[in-house]
């Protein structure tokens, strides 16, 4: 249930209405936008009349939200959330996501594999205008003999990277015990394996930093709005959503991208929505057309995959552009972009 309030409300006079509205055993998400401020009741409202909320004067209009994911809603929260990415630190440029001016793009490694792979593909990316650099540290992979990445010496590696580059980094945590390596993570990656990990959600939500939700293999976008409200339910709302392919019944790609999530989602929910078109796929030269098909659709950003010899990485080389590939991506990227008032 939300309640709208009327813009004639003092200060004073909605702090005791929150307080009367706590004292029932209700929780209270406040909305404050242009135009108006909206409470979000939390908790089981089924049994409480809109009537005795009408009542008091502070209130406007009442409205019952059906939606399970209350706190990711556009209802609870109408103005967009715009995430900055890297705020706040010195000698980092920080990247709001979900500015409707701007499209960034996290770009990188699939894996950081050694410091001069890394420091070699970030300087690259920079170059051709990525505002934030990726890298797995960590890599969850199908094979227990794959590469599973380099821990926290990896972390280390983006550290120095953000260091040279000023740019912010973002890499996926795979679980709790990880977090303690994490401090100088600007965007913590939750990857499609375990985006119903919940005691991980959970403990995101603690964390307050920007946090990348991949959408999972099978899963709805109901179960992605879910996953996001167990992070800002627990006192975190810098959550940016990723649509990175799901799987269909035919394998002609890697994955098959959901571009009309991109609108669903900014009509349902106030977070961001980015698209990884190199997970969606996993066919290089496939990357830069649906990363045109992203931009198209209104994403808030993306996500690419690029390697400075994509033929010796050691995890998904057919889908990583090279520095080349990437930079031919953006600048034509930046013209789709400018066709809707908008800049990479």
């Amino acid at each position: 249930m939300i309640l709208i309030l009327k813009n004639s409300a003092k200060k004073q006079e909605i702090d005791l209405f929150i307080e009367e509205i706590k004292s029932k055993g209700l929780g209270v998400h406040v909305s404050k936008g242009v135009d108006q401020t909206i409470l979000g009741l939390l908790g089981d409202t089924s049994k409480l009349d809109p009537q005795d909320f009408l009542v008091n004067d502070v209130v406007e209009n009442v409205e019952r939200v059906s939606a399970p994911y209350k706190l990711a809603s556009r209802s609870f929260h109408p103005e967009n959330t715009v995430v900055v990415v890297g705020e706040g630190q010195s000698g980092v440029i920080p990247c709001p996501v979900g500015d409707k001016k701007i499209v960034p793009v996290i770009a990188g490694p699939c894996a950081v594999e050694s410091e001069e792979q890394f420091m070699q593909a970030a300087i690259a990316v920079k170059k051709a205008g990525a505002r934030l650099l990726r890298g797995g540290a960590y890599k969850p992979r199908t094979s227990p003999y794959s590469f599973q990445g380099l821990g926290p010496e990896g972390i280390k590696i983006l550290e120095k990277a953000k260091k040279e580059t000023s740019l912010p980094i973002c890499t996926e945590l795979m679980s709790v015990s990880q977090l303690k390596y994490f401090e100088n993570v600007d965007l913590i990656q939750v990857g499609a394996r375990n985006f119903q990990n919940y005691d991980l959600l959970k403990e995101l939500g603690k964390t307050g930093k920007p946090v990348l939700l991949k959408r999972g293999l099978c899963g709805t976008i109901q179960e992605l709005l879910m996953s996001a409200e167990y992070i800002i339910s627990n006192g975190n709302d810098k959550v940016i959503l990723c649509e990175r392919g799901i799987r269909t019944y035919d394998n002609y790609t890697r994955n098959c991208l959901d571009v009309s999530a991109v609108p669903y989602l900014h009509k349902v929910s106030h977070l961001p929505v980015v698209i990884d078109p190199s997970h969606a796929c996993g066919i290089r030269w496939m990357v830069p057309i649906l990363a045109q098909s992203a931009v198209a659709v209104g994403a808030d950003g993306l996500e690419i995959e690029v390697h400075c010899n994509p033929e010796k990485a050691v995890s998904d080389a057919s889908q990583q552009l090279t520095p080349e590939q990437f930079g031919q991506m953006c600048d034509k990227l930046s013209k789709y972009a400018a066709v809707e008032g908008k800049t990479l």
